[in-house]
């Protein structure tokens, strides 16, 4: 599990003094025990999908943040952000490309055989629960929006 491999990360990276390292993966930590406790889950922990959904929320946050650094001028906090973000990267599915994920909602559209705006949250939460945490949901939305009618 995640959790794991995180957790054995940070001891890697306490005993190498790696800064801004520990401090990454310390509020990855904290994120996914806070969610954890949140829904009650604490004793039995978190599946794989749920800890996807919680490091993946973490790695936005930081690109938000990095986006508000740089239209503030603040170079130097953005480039942390970005570089704490690339260290929760780590810990995600490899992203798929947009033409790949454009072809798993083309399919998916069909599938369910749907073709206007009504149907987007359907096709959305299928097309997550397909790629699971391996494409943005952002990204997703755009794509179906734009190929339903």
């Amino acid at each position: 599990m995640l959790e794991k491999r995180i957790e054995q990360d940070l001891k890697t990276a306490l005993l190498a003094g790696d800064r801004l390292k520990i401090d990454t993966l310390r509020s990855i930590k904290s994120a996914l025990l806070y969610y954890k406790v949140e829904k009650g889950k604490r004793d039995s922990g978190l599946n794989h999908e749920e800890e996807i959904a919680v490091i993946a929320k973490e790695s936005k946050k930081r690109s938000e943040s990095a986006d508000l650094y740089i239209k503030g001028g603040n170079q130097e906090k953005a480039a942390t952000e970005l570089a704490e973000k690339k260290i929760i990267d780590q810990y995600l599915p490899e992203q798929l490309s947009e033409d790949e994920l454009l072809e798993i909602i083309l399919a998916t559209i069909k599938d369910l055989r749907v073709d206007d705006q009504s149907a987007m949250g359907k096709v959305i939460a299928a097309v997550k629960q397909k790629t699971g945490g391996a494409a943005n949901g952002g990204l997703i939305a755009r794509l179906v929006k734009e190929n339903l009618k």
